[in-house]
C-alpha cells in the first residue's frame, strides 16, 4: 500500500516536472510536445498583397473527383481601394481587390499587448496575414471567372452605422470576366459579429453557366499575439459536418501533407462549416439556415504559400440562364467565442471553444458558471461561488479523504518508530505496518482515491476558465482588472502557494524520508506555474485550497491530530 501511494506521488511529481520542461521549451522558442513548432514569418503579407498562388489548393483523392480545380488566373488589380465600415462592435476594412475582408477590429475587446487599443482579429499587413475571401470557380475547362484577385468597384453609400439604424450595406461589383459578373453585398448588423454576404452571379454569356462559389479563410501559421508560453491553446483551421463532427487541423499537418495525399478531414457533405480558431476568438463561414434545404459542398485545407494556409468550402451556385442571375448567401462570423451565441448560429459551432478531453463535464460547469454570473453580476465572485458549490457537492467524499489522512497523521509517530526499529528488516517492517493499518482501521490510499475521483471536475473547470472569453477583461476586485491575465502584483499566486503549503502541513508526513521531501517540493513546483497563469484560474484554485483547508482543519481538530 505504501509503495503504491509513493508511486502515485512520483507520477504526479514527474508529470508536473514534464509540464514545466515543456513550457520552458515553448518559452525559449523550442518545439512543444503538445503544439506545432513555432512557424516562420509569413512572406505573402510583406507587401500587403493577397497570396500570389491561386489560394485554392488542390485536394486529391475525393470520392467524387480526382481533385478540386485551382482558381484560374485572373488579372489582379494593379491598385485597390480600402473601404472602412464601422458598427458598434466592429471596425472592418474591405478591399476592392476581390471584395475581400482584410481587417477586423473588435471594438469591445482589448488588445492583449496594449490595453489602450482594440483587439484586431483579421489583418493584412506587413506583420500578419489573416483574411476572408470568396470567388467563383468555373466548370472544368471553363474560362476564368471573378475571384478574390479580381478588380471590383464599390458602390457609394454609408460606411458608419448611425444611431437609430440597425443595418448597413456595402456593395462590390466586378467587371465582366469570362462572361460573368459577380456582385458581393456585405450586410452589417448592430451588436452582431456575424456579417451577411450575398453573392449575385450574373450571366452575360450566350449560354447557361454552372459556376461554383468558394468561401475561404487564409492566415499565416504564426501564434496569435500575446499567446501564453506556459499553456497550449489550439490555433488553426477547423471543419464541421454532421457525420464527421468537429475536426481540428494543425498547420504542421497541412505542411507535412504530400502532393496527392488525402486530408484526414471531411471532404464532402450537404451540411457543415469551416473556421479558423484561436484562443478566445474564431472566424467561420456558414451557409445553412434553419429550415432551408441542404446544399452539397466540398471542403479543403491547404498551403497557399510559405507559412500561409487556407481552409474553405466550394458550393454549386446552380445553373444560371442567359441574361439571368443567381444568388448564394453566406454568413461570416468574426468575433469572440461566446458559447451560447455560437450554438444558436450553426450546429456544432460552439465546439470552436475547445475544452479538450473534458467537454462532457465542462459544458454543464460553464452553464452553472453563467447562471451564477447572472445572479451575482461579477465573474470573479461567480468563480468563487462555483467552487463553493463543487465543494458542497463533494463534501462527504472529501470528508472521507480527510478523515483517512487525519488517522494516518495520528498513527504516524508509531509508524516512524516501527520503520526505525525494523529498517534492516524491510519485509518484516512491511508486515508490521500492515498490521498497524488493520488494527487502526486505516487505509493508506484512503486519502488519495476520493481526491482522484474529483480531479476530472476540477480539470474541466480549469478548461472552462481558460477557454471562456467571458473572463477576458472581466474585473474581480481592487487590483484584478482582467481575470484572463496574470495577477500584476502576484498576490493571488503567493496566497495560493501559502495555502498549498499549509494544506501540506495538515497532511500526514510520509514515513519514507525521500517521500517526505517530495511532499513539500511538489506543492512548491506546482505553485510556481501559477505565477504566469490567468488570475481567474489562480482564484479558482485558491478558493478550492481555502475551503479544503477549512474542512481538513476541522476534521483534524475533531480527531485531535493538529500539530502532530
Amino acid at each position: 500500500m505504501n509503495d503504491t501511494r509513493r508511486t502515485i506521488l512520483w507520477v504526479v511529481f514527474s508529470f508536473s516536472l514534464f509540464l514545466i520542461w515543456d513550457a520552458w521549451n515553448k518559452h525559449t522558442g523550442q518545439p512543444s510536445v503538445f503544439s506545432p513548432p513555432a512557424a516562420t514569418k509569413a512572406t505573402p503579407a510583406a507587401t500587403g498583397a493577397a497570396p500570389a498562388a491561386s489560394a485554392l489548393p488542390p485536394v486529391t483523392s475525393q470520392p467524387s473527383a480526382a481533385s478540386l480545380p485551382t482558381v484560374p488566373t485572373v488579372a489582379a488589380a494593379t491598385s485597390s481601394e480600402r473601404v472602412e465600415v464601422i458598427t458598434d462592435v466592429l471596425k472592418t476594412t474591405l478591399d476592392t481587390r476581390g471584395g475581400s475582408l482584410v481587417r477586423v477590429e473588435l471594438l469591445g475587446q482589448v488588445d492583449p499587448l496594449d490595453r489602450t487599443k482594440n483587439m484586431v482579429l483579421l489583418d493584412q499587413s506587413a506583420q500578419r496575414l489573416y483574411v476572408a475571401q470568396t470567388g467563383l470557380v468555373p466548370p472544368a475547362g471553363g474560362a476564368g471567372l471573378p475571384n478574390h484577385h479580381a478588380a471590383m468597384k464599390v458602390v457609394p453609400g454609408e460606411r458608419v452605422l448611425k444611431e437609430g439604424t440597425n443595418t448597413i450595406q456595402v456593395r462590390f461589383e466586378s467587371d465582366d470576366i469570362g462572361g460573368v459578373k459577380l456582385v458581393k453585398t456585405y450586410t452589417f448588423e448592430r451588436s452582431n459579429y456575424v456579417i451577411r454576404v450575398a453573392h449575385d452571379v450574373i450571366n452575360t454569356t450566350t449560354s447557361p453557366i454552372a459556376p461554383r462559389l468558394y468561401l475561404q479563410l487564409v492566415r499565416d501559421g504564426n501564434p496569435p499575439a500575446g499567446e501564453s508560453s506556459f499553456y497550449f491553446t489550439f490555433t488553426g483551421p477547423a471543419i464541421y459536418t454532421d457525420a464527421a463532427k468537429f475536426s481540428k487541423i494543425d498547420f504542421k499537418d497541412i505542411e507535412k501533407r504530400k502532393p496527392g495525399e488525402r486530408p484526414e478531414h471531411a471532404l464532402e457533405a450537404d451540411n457543415g462549416w469551416v473556421a479558423m480558431v484561436q484562443h478566445y476568438f474564431a472566424s467561420a463561414w456558414l451557409v445553412d439556415k434553419s429550415g432551408a434545404p441542404k446544399q452539397p459542398r466540398e471542403f479543403y485545407t491547404g498551403k497557399v504559400a510559405a507559412n500561409t494556409y487556407s481552409v474553405g468550402m466550394i458550393m454549386p451556385v446552380g445553373e444560371v440562364a442567359v441574361g439571368a442571375s443567381a444568388t448564394l448567401e453566406a454568413r461570416l462570423l468574426v468575433g469572440p467565442q461566446e458559447e451560447d451565441k455560437l450554438a444558436a448560429l450553426a450546429p456544432g459551432l460552439e465546439l470552436v471553444k475547445d475544452y479538450g478531453w473534458f467537454t462532457i463535464l465542462a459544458k454543464p460547469l460553464f452553464w452553472l458558471l453563467t447562471q451564477l454570473h447572472k445572479l451575482i453580476g461579477n465573474w470573479g465572485w461567480a468563480i468563487v461561488g462555483l467552487v463553493v458549490l463543487l465543494k458542497i457537492a463533494f463534501y462527504w467524499l472529501n470528508a472521507t479523504a480527510y478523515r483517512s489522512m487525519a488517522k494516518m497523521k495520528a498513527i504516524n509517530p508509531k509508524v516512524m518508530a516501527l520503520r526505525e526499529r525494523l529498517k534492516e528488516k524491510p519485509q518484516e517492517m512491511q508486515q508490521e505496518m500492515m498490521r498497524i493499518y488493520r488494527e487502526e482501521k486505516v487505509n493508506p490510499l484512503g486519502g488519495c482515491l476520493p481526491i482522484v475521483v474529483q480531479m476530472p471536475f476540477f480539470i474541466a473547470l480549469y478548461w472552462v476558465l481558460l477557454s471562456s472569453v467571458e473572463m477576458r477583461n472581466a474585473p474581480w476586485i481592487a487590483w484584478i482588472h482582467d481575470l484572463s491575465a496574470a495577477d500584476p502584483y502576484f498576490i493571488l499566486p503567493l496566497l495560493m502557494t501559502g495555502t498549498t503549503m499549509f494544506q501540506t502541513w495538515l497532511n500526514p508526513t510520509p514515513p519514507d524520508p525521500v517521500q517526505a521531501k517530495m511532499m513539500w517540493i511538489m506543492p512548491l513546483v506546482f505553485s510556481a506555474m501559477f505565477f504566469v497563469f490567468p488570475a481567474g484560474l489562480v482564484l479558482y484554485w485558491l478558493t478550492n485550497n481555502i475551503l479544503s483547508i477549512a474542512q481538513q482543519y476541522l476534521i483534524n481538530k475533531q480527531l485531535g491530530v493538529l500539530g502532530k
